[in-house]
């Protein structure tokens, strides 16, 4: 990345893991060296969509279900509402034992799902 600097280039991205002593970690880096811990982050052009999700939704004592159902929806609005955004929706859950994945799922399905629970309140 560092020899990119000065080329008018950006780039965004959360690093997750786990450490056997404090437990689970996120952290959010930049390509100017910022480096900043958090409980969530949203990287990207559609993150703005992101987080009006993340922020309705997120609480610290999550299922590992519910946290990943919050942020498969919360990266289904980032990809739906921006179309500099790809196409398909990754969960991945950090533990422990490393990580597993959890979904792949195509937005367009997501938004025909999340349209037809709508349609059922």
């Amino acid at each position: 990345m560092y020899s990119y600097k000065g080329y008018g280039l950006s780039m965004g991205t959360m690093i997750a893991g786990w450490d056997q002593d404090i437990g689970p970690n996120l952290y959010y880096c930049d390509s100017e060296g910022t480096r900043v811990k958090g409980q969530k982050f949203s990287v990207g052009s559609g993150s703005p969509y992101a987080y009006g999700v993340l922020d309705e939704g997120y609480k610290f004592d999550m299922e590992v279900e519910e946290a990943c159902e919050l942020g498969r929806r919360s990266i289904y609005h980032a990809t739906f509402r921006d179309a500099m955004s790809g196409g398909y929706v990754s969960v991945y859950h950090v533990h422990a034992d490393g990580w597993t994945k959890v979904s792949m799922d195509d937005c367009q399905i997501l938004h025909e799902q999340y349209e037809a629970a709508k349609g059922n309140k």
